[in-house]
Order: structure tokens, then C-alpha cells, then sequence
């Protein structure tokens, strides 16, 4: 079954811990990954953290929480934002963002139904100079326009076409 962050284990999390080793300075890769895997960092995910990290729970909460990129609730499997910046508006964010909230049939802070794509704004990008600018999961866009969100949405749509079926029978 895919993943999702009402079910992992304990042991999952603590399976995450080893490969990046149990160390303070792992926390945000151990983090990022716990997120990947899980779909969002909960209160459990982050207890287990911390005892394996030897971190107080609150230190754990903090990363977690300061971060925009990670989550304490359930996103889509493809995150996507959009920055929300002067320089991105400037550019032509707005029809951007109405384009987005029409092909995925959903607003800005909410999730598709099927669970596949979440819509939220960014701070910023750091692509000031190539707004509008978008993110979807790892990947960065810069001069989005109303017609490459269609077409990047229509990839990642693909992408997960593609991952389903490669799963085993009993895993879908």
C-alpha cells in the first residue's frame, strides 16, 4: 500500500533515521525525507525524532515548523506552490495562479480529492528575475505561463500514471 502518515510505523521513521545517520546535524534530511515518505511530518513522526536523535521534542517542532517546505498535514504527492512575491505578481502570477486553481479544481491551501496535488504559496523562490515562479515537489519552474502549467500538471499526471502502475497489484 502507498504510504501515508496515518499509518507509519515507528519503525519506519526510525529505518529513515539510520540511513542518514543519528546525528543533530541529520535532522532536516531526516525531516525532508520522513515528508517524502509519509506524505507530512506528525506529532508521532517527530516524537520518534527526537528520542533517536537524542534532541528535545521542541527543537524537533521547531525545524518542522519553521520550514515552509515540510508539513504537519497530509499534502498531495505533488506539492505545488507558487511564489507570492512583488516581482512574481508583476509578472503575471495572478493568471498563473487562476489557472492552477481551475485545472486542479481546487483553491489555494487545499487538496485534490484523489489526494495527488496540494496548492499552496511561497514566500519566495529566489527566481526574481524569472517570475512567475513555481514549485512542484523538487522541481523549480521560472517564466511559468498559463500554458506551462497545463503542461506541467499534465506531466506530473502522467508521472503518477505511471508509478501506479508499476506497483504491485496488492499495493493500489
Amino acid at each position: 500500500m502507498t504510504p501515508n502518515v496515518l499509518d507509519h510505523t515507528d519503525s519506519a521513521i526510525r529505518a529513515i533515521v539510520a540511513r542518514h545517520g543519528a546525528r543533530p546535524e541529520s535532522l532536516l534530511p531526516i525531516l525532508l525525507e520522513t515528508q517524502r515518505t509519509f506524505r507530512a511530518i506528525d506529532e508521532r513522526a517527530m516524537e520518534v525524532i527526537a528520542v533517536a536523535l537524542a534532541l528535545p521534542p521542541a527543537r524537533v517542532h521547531g525545524v518542522a515548523s519553521f520550514h515552509t517546505f515540510l508539513d504537519r498535514r497530509p499534502r498531495g504527492w505533488f506539492a505545488v506552490r507558487l511564489c507570492r512575491t512583488l516581482s512574481c505578481m508583476l509578472a503575471g502570477r495572478d493568471a498563473v495562479a487562476h489557472r492552477l486553481e481551475t485545472d486542479l479544481g481546487i483553491r489555494f491551501g487545499e487538496t485534490t480529492a484523489d489526494g495527488l496535488f496540494s496548492l499552496d504559496w511561497v514566500s519566495c523562490l529566489g527566481l526574481c528575475d524569472q517570475g512567475p515562479a513555481m514549485m512542484v515537489g523538487d522541481r523549480v519552474y521560472g517564466q511559468v505561463t498559463i500554458e506551462k502549467v497545463h503542461e506541467v500538471l499534465e506531466e506530473c499526471r502522467g508521472e503518477a500514471v505511471r508509478t501506479r502502475s508499476m506497483q504491485p497489484e496488492t499495493d493500489r
